[in-house]
């Protein structure tokens, strides 16, 4: 597939910096073009390429590592600045901070080192975890992605569904099982001979994020990329997952304020009005200045939510960063997690459908693509279900049942 060619003028050179000021124009940039590349279907790869050349995903990266040093506060404040001009671009990120956070940023080996020069030069890592057959999801052993030794390493040989982000990817992470119940997180190259990513997202929204499938025919898999779950080591970790269960609602949040914009940008071009309208010039119509200020109140909110859940993760970081214990930290930080997709879902779809109170009939036209919002936010939403997670906080708060520790958690 042929690439466009990146406009040079938004370009970011240098160290990546956590302050968001310089990334704005680049953002901008991205935003002008997300309507159309979604409604045609076109794939973010400029938009993307942008990003990767910027080191966006170096920004948890130390400075004297070549990154930014970001906190998770600062990551998911850009990050929702960036999923409000463009919801895929921004979901296309979060695999890899996952596993560059996991594995790069306090590299463990020889292997984890060469990772992380990766991901300061401004590589992309993807993910393919998730089985479409898998009974039930998530937690347990992979049964379709198999690991077998292979002479001095493995050979890797499967299919998964849900790989966010592979399609960009210059890497990627695969959960993988071995014939004896071990799983284990291999990182291999995405154009590594055997390794098929194939673009068949068909999902109603989030339709540019290349979510489709990956497929593993004998791949080769030397010994120190295969990093086997442990108690204190990558998704053995204890609530490992809250960070990418995070991202996702700040990309849902990200949306609201996306929604905000459309809104007002909806209103005040519009010329007319209905009739009956209690004002002939929509701006001052107090009806439609409310719906402006709901979805704006929603905006607000969402924000505020998931930067206070990052708070908590910052403070799990921390102790972790001090090898001080962090497995109360983690907790809370879980439930700060879930807490915040619960609410932020929900303010997500009703500003989507308040976007249409404030225009009228035409609003709905496909060519305007505002419905975007909506299905994006909606897609999301579905990653794992918001009831399960209220079910596991009430059994927590009534009973003092544990929250799960492993997936979607």
């Amino acid at each position: 597939m042929n690439k466009p060619v990146i406009d040079v003028s938004v370009r970011l050179s240098g160290p990546p910096v956590a302050d968001p000021a310089p990334w704005r124009r680049l953002i901008e940039h991205i935003g002008r073009g997300s309507s159309e590349r979604e409604h045609r279907r076109i794939l973010p790869f400029e938009a993307v390429d942008l990003l990767r050349e910027a080191r966006f995903g170096a920004l948890r990266l130390a400075k004297e590592d070549g990154g930014a040093g970001a906190s998770f506060r600062e990551l998911y404040a850009l990050a929702l600045e960036l999923a409000a001009a463009d919801a895929n671009v921004a979901h296309i990120f979060r695999n890899h901070f996952t596993v560059a956070e996991q594995f790069t940023r306090i590299p463990a080996d020889a292997r984890a080192r060469q990772w992380q020069q990766q991901v300061r030069d401004g590589a992309l890592f993807g993910l393919a975890s998730t089985e479409a057959n898998a009974s039930p999801a998530g937690g347990g052993v992979p049964t379709d992605t198999v690991l077998s030794p292979d002479g001095d390493g493995f050979r890797l040989d499967g299919v998964k569904y849900y790989s966010t982000g592979t399609l960009f990817a210059d890497a990627m992470l695969v959960r993988a099982g071995t014939k004896d119940g071990r799983v284990a997180s291999v990182i291999i190259p995405t154009r590594r001979e055997g390794l098929e990513v194939v673009d068949d997202w068909d999902g109603a929204g989030q339709r540019l994020t290349g979510s489709g499938t990956t497929r593993f025919h004998g791949v080769r898999v030397e010994a120190d990329e295969a990093i086997f779950d442990t108690p204190d080591r990558g998704y053995g970790l204890a609530y490992s997952n809250t960070q990418a269960q995070l991202f996702l609602t700040t990309v849902v949040a990200g949306i609201v304020r996306g929604v905000l914009e459309d809104a007002i940008a909806l209103v005040t071009r519009r010329k007319r009005s209905f009739y009956y309208a209690p004002t002939p010039n929509p701006v001052d119509d107090p009806f439609l200045q409310q719906t402006i200020g709901q979805i704006a109140s929603h905006a607000f909110a969402a924000e505020a939510i998931v930067l206070a859940a990052a708070d908590a993760l910052d403070r799990v970081s921390l102790a972790r960063d001090r090898n001080a214990p962090a497995e109360a930290l983690a907790a809370d930080a879980a439930r700060a997690a879930a807490q915040a997709k619960i609410v932020v879902d929900e303010l997500s779809l009703r500003a989507g459908s308040l976007l249409f109170e404030a225009g009228g009939a035409s609003a709905t036209e496909r060519s305007v693509n505002l419905d975007r919002h909506w299905r994006n936010a909606r897609t999301i939403a579905s990653h794992n279900p918001a009831s399960y997670k209220a079910q596991a906080i009430g059994a927590l708060l009534v009973k003092g049942t544990p929250l799960p520790s492993k997936g979607f958690f």
